[in-house]
């Protein structure tokens, strides 16, 4: 469950009255004391506050002086074993996770990590693939049950979502879909449900989405079934739902070098010369969170890539964000992907 951040921030110049306040009301045993721009100064705990009084502070008195400005945190993208790793390091119960810009996105409680409950989101993996490009592999087995780890990347998948808690699986399968469904059955055996949805016909990214047999009440996740990585789940949601967004996607950086000095040209003079550039761009890692309002924008019964989608909701100037990844990260679409794949797989599961 997220946590409200917003309802335990302090400023350098509240009292130590409004952080006791805060401190006894939020249930969180903490405040988190931003400057001007929401960016994280340092904490605040009931054991700072009575540090304070026992130098002759008032309650009235700013917390300027008793904030701690060296907080453990953890970033974004972290693990949950990377989470855990640090705060069992210095014997935390709680410690704020952080974006990019140092804002605080939510305080994950250290005790909900080492007992993780069950969430009600759903999880939808597309996996009716042909997986063409890793023929004659693909000719008897649909792509997601290729083993990787000695086990099928689908495996790997539902069990990482199992791990956050998220439980409730959707596979949209196609190409040899009695492989996939023979092998996982209703999901017991892995400790989740899954329900399966056939698409009769090629769907897209996003098309067998009108499929569904019921509209999510939440936030959901879509995810391409050739896919490995280490996402922490529970900050993908938690993002999303911090950013008030319809649609999240996934990116990963992707850099392209030019083998060649680039000559930038204005007519015939010659301007500058670079050599070899590096060019940076980021691509689509083929996991996404959508708000249910999404599905109203999906054709019935077509083919509809996610491409389409976050581009009608770009036309519409509806919030669709971006989130970045920086661990582990494998998209299995050819041959040298998926020896990749096994050669790095016990390195990083």
């Amino acid at each position: 469950m997220m946590k409200p951040v917003q309802n335990i921030k302090l400023t350098l110049e509240s009292t130590i009255r409004q952080a006791l306040k805060i401190i006894d009301s939020g249930g969180m045993q903490i405040a988190i004391v931003v400057d001007q721009d929401d960016r994280l100064i340092g904490t605040l705990t009931d054991g700072d506050i009575r540090r304070g009084l026992l130098k002759n502070l008032t309650l009235d008195d700013p917390i300027e002086s008793i904030v701690f400005t060296a907080p453990t945190v953890a970033h974004l993208g972290d693990s949950k074993e990377e989470i855990l790793k640090k705060a069992l390091a210095k014997k935390l119960r709680q410690i704020p996770i952080v974006d990019q810009d140092h804002r605080v996105i939510e305080v994950k409680d250290i005790e909900e990590l080492v007992r993780p409950h069950r969430k009600s989101n759903k999880v939808v993996l597309m996996v009716g693939g042909l997986g063409s490009r890793l023929r004659p592999l693909t000719e008897t087995t649909p792509k997601p049950m290729l083993k990787v780890g000695n086990k099928p990347i689908l495996q790997t998948i539902v069990e990482k979502f199992a791990e956050y808690g998220f439980v409730d699986i959707i596979m949209c399968v196609n190409y040899k879909s009695h492989v996939i469904q023979d092998y996982f059955g209703d999901g017991s055996a892995f400790g989740v449900t899954i329900e399966y949805i056939l698409e009769e016909q090629r769907m897209g990214t996003a098309g067998a989405l009108s499929l569904l047999s019921s509209v999510p009440e939440e936030p959901f996740f879509v995810m391409n079934g050739d896919l490995l990585t280490n996402v922490n789940f529970e900050h993908l949601l938690e993002y999303h739902t911090s950013q008030n967004a319809l649609a999240t996607m996934c990116v990963r950086e992707y850099d392209f070098q030019v083998p060649y000095g680039v000559v930038n040209v204005e007519g015939s003079r010659i301007l500058s010369i670079v050599e070899k550039p590096v060019h940076k761009f980021f691509v689509s890692a083929g996991i996404y969170m959508l708000s249910p309002d999404v599905l109203k924008l999906i054709p019935k019964n077509a083919f509809y890539d996610m491409p389409t989608l976050f581009d009608a909701l770009i036309a519409q100037k509806k919030t669709a964000v971006s989130f970045p990844l920086r661990e582990y990260w494998l998209d299995i679409g050819r041959m040298e992907e998926y020896e990749r794949a096994n050669n790095e797989y016990h390195e990083f599961f």
